[in-house]
């Protein structure tokens, strides 16, 4: 049925763009740009979060066995540490163990070569 301006009351097919309420054509363009923003900002704050592949993390509760000594993971966790240069306090700091204990990993560190010595692979 003809409407009064001479077209067909049916709703124009070759656009690609929804109408809106009123009969207007809907951009998607700025929408999808801004889910597009919204999604990288999450993949961002995900990297931020969520340890990277192959890095030691002090904190990870495997590093200490139920007893409290440290795993294998943890003592390389610590020679890592001190490969970067931490001091013992900071290394007992942040695997959370006793300025004694982190004094024995370094001269444990430092008989097995210190600096370079072979890296264990974490995981």
């Amino acid at each position: 049925m003809p409407a009064a301006n001479g077209k067909s009351a049916s709703m124009d097919t070759t656009s690609s763009s929804p109408p809106a309420a009123d009969g207007a054509v809907l951009d998607p363009g700025p929408v999808l740009e801004l889910i597009e923003s919204i999604q990288a900002d999450l993949e961002r704050l995900r990297g931020l979060l969520q340890p990277r592949p192959g890095e030691f993390e002090p904190s990870d509760p495997r590093n200490k066995n139920c007893d409290g000594k440290l795993t294998d993971q943890g003592v390389e966790c610590c020679y890592r540490m001190f490969d970067e240069g931490k001091s013992r306090y900071a290394v007992a700091r942040a695997m959370r163990i006793s300025f004694a204990a982190a004094t024995h990993r370094f001269t444990a560190w430092l008989k097995a070569g210190g600096k370079e010595r072979r890296n264990v692979r974490l995981g």
